[in-house]
Parts: structure tokens; C-alpha cells; sequence
């Protein structure tokens, strides 16, 4: 059946389709063919997110993203510098570029970006966050906790100053940790927080995506991909920021010659196929985790629509070519 709904945002994108938007100084042209790309699964607004790196190669990267015409980039999301230097939840960020939090250094991104980050990934537990948090929500700009290794009383803080999301809640952390005490259950309980659910098979298990959106609601819950260059694109490998990434045959990306995880293959349609596998939620449930619910969470307004081609017997999704692509 043809079903038409609300444009798709994602709000963690770091490449589609073979580009890698941490690369600096991108070609217009390489931006856009990948937003082309992007567009044809029902994404109509999106965050490129810019990972850990100096001030002088952040602005690098923003430079095209932020001369582009194309409505599909609604700002940018920052996740980086100031996340935790440990290795684990550090995940697959340049250790060389980790920092503490600093308004100055936060402020020269922002003027580089010419005030379109509106999404900020930090670590409660790293030295300045809390005047940090509090800076960017008093500007307007939405702080996700992540790439962190926080006890309760610091993610309590950072929600206290003004943190209302969890970046890829369950990744990001160390793989190993205490069953009761860590940087998830916190994050979990905490109503404040809307947490980033990354559905891509590998990241997280069925069990844990079906528990978080039962403990939080679908109402409270967010897709994202964490795409980077390997997404929309064969099995092969792919540069992440001053890395390397290699996709599997299963989609899998995976740092080159280590064994953690650097982002996804994930498109966003395939995520919400994913999660109505999964889950056993309608689709107009999960398509608004992955459409309103994002834009809602930080400040995007858009009336574009998606048209699609939806049967629930065999849970396959195409979405309709964008005729402007």
C-alpha cells in the first residue's frame, strides 16, 4: 500500500555514500551526489556530524557543509572534542584531539560553523562540561550525553544543567562493565533524556532496543544511523576523519585492523523497517522515531513529506524517488 509521511531526520550522519563529511574541504559536487544519495531514503533533513579533531580541521570540514544550498543539511552536530579519553568509550575518536570542555574552544567552532551546530555530543564527566551544558542550552543548542564513562550523580548533573539526550545510548561505552552500575542504566531511567537508538543489527541487540523503547515509549525515542561513508555503498573500505573504516558483507563497520565498531551502514528506512521487525510497533509509530521526534528534539521545522510503497505482510519499504534528485 502507498503511504505518505513526514520527512525523515537523522541527526548523526558522518558520510553517505562513499563521502566522508570529516574530510575537509569537500567538493560541492561530492556533497552533493551524497545528499542525493541520503534523500532517496526518505531522509529530508539531516545533522552531518563532525567527530573529534582540531579546531582548524573542524572548520575545514564545516566550511562545505555549511555553504551548501540544499535544505537537506539542517545544521551540524558536534560530537567531540570533549568526550572521554579512555579507550571504550572513547569508541573510534582521534585520543591525539580529546579535550576538556571549554566555552572559548566551543565558541570558535560555533564562529567557524557560523552558528549552525545545534546538536553537541559531550561526556558529563570531563572538566567543564556542566558550564558547558549550561552555555549551549542557553543558546539553544541541544547537549547529548555520549562517548562516556560518567557515574549517576555526574549524568544527574548534566541533565540538572540542561541535557535532554543520549547520543547512541549503549554504544560509546565500555564494553565490559558492572551489571548494575554504569552509564547506561542512569541514562535509562532518567525521563529528561531522549535517547539515539542506533538499529542497525550490530550495535545493539533485539532485546535491548525492544527494552529501551518499552522503558522510555516510542514517544521518547529517537533513530539515528551514525552512518559514515560506507553507507548506501558496497562492502569495502572508506576514510573516517584521518582513518580508515571497512564495511563487511553484513554491513558491519568496523575501524581498519581493529575490532570496535566506527560508525554504521545504517540508512534510516532501514532502520524503521528494523524496529517494526523488531519491536511490533505500527509504522507510523516507528517512522515518527526516526521523523518528528528527531526534529522536535532539536528545534527543526519542516513540512516536506515521503511517499512510500509499505507492505506489512513481508515488511518491505521503498521509498518513492525525490524528484528533485
Amino acid at each position: 500500500m502507498k503511504v505518505e509521511l513526514p520527512g525523515l531526520v537523522d541527526l548523526q550522519v558522518n558520510g553517505f555514500a562513499g563521502i566522508d563529511y570529516n574530510q575537509g574541504n569537500l567538493a560541492a559536487e561530492e556533497l552533493a551526489l551524497s545528499f542525493a544519495a541520503m534523500r532517496q531514503t526518505g531522509v529530508r533533513r539531516c545533522l552531518p556530524t563532525l567527530i573529534t579533531s582540531s579546531t582548524e580541521h573542524f572548520a575545514n570540514c564545516a566550511r562545505p557543509l555549511i555553504q551548501t544550498s540544499d535544505p537537506l543539511v539542517a545544521g551540524l552536530h558536534m560530537e567531540g572534542p570533549y568526550i572521554s579519553p579512555l579507550d571504550g568509550p572513547r569508541g573510534a575518536h582521534d585520543l591525539a584531539h580529546v579535550t576538556a570542555a571549554s566555552i572559548p574552544d566551543f565558541q570558535r567552532r560555533q564562529e567557524a560553523a557560523e552558528g549552525r551546530i545545534v546538536l553537541v555530543t559531550l561526556a558529563p564527566e570531563v572538566p567543564g562540561a556542566l558550564p558547558l551544558i549550561e552555555f549551549l542550552v542557553a543558546a539553544g543548542i541541544t547537549v547529548g550525553i555520549g562517548h562516556s564513562a560518567a557515574n549517576p550523580t555526574e549524568i544527574a548533573n548534566a541533565v540538572s544543567a540542561g541535557a535532554t539526550h543520549s547520543t547512541h545510548l549503549g554504544n560509546g561505552c565500555f564494553t565490559t562493565m558492572d551489571r548494575h552500575h554504569n552509564v547506561i542504566w542512569p541514562q535509562l531511567a532518567c525521563d529528561q533524556l531522549t535517547p539515539g537508538i542506533i538499529v542497525d543489527g550490530h550495535h545493539l541487540p533485539r532485546e535491548l532496543v525492544r527494552t529501551v523503547i518499552k522503558t522510555k515509549s516510542p514517544r521518547r525515542c529517537v533513530l539515528v544511523t551514525d552512518a559514515v561513508a560506507a553507507a548506501a555503498a558496497p562492502p569495502g573500505r572508506y576514510p573516517l576523519a584521518d582513518g580508515w573504516v571497512e564495511r563487511a558483507v553484513n554491513g558491519r563497520v568496523t575501524a581498519v585492523g581493529a575490532a570496535h565498531l566506527a560508525g554504521s551502514s545504517l540508512t534510516l528506512d532501514a532502520a524503521i523497517v528494523r524496529t517494526w521487525a523488531w519491536t511490533g510497533l505500527d509504522l507510523e509509530t516507528v517512522w515518527a522515531m526516526a521523523s518528528t521526534q528527531p526534529a522536535e528534539l532539536v528545534g527543526i521545522e519542516f513540512s516536506d513529506t515521503v511517499t512510500a510503497e509499505w507492505d506489512p505482510t513481508t515488511g518491505t519499504l521503498q521509498v518513492t524517488p525525490d524528484p528533485r534528485t
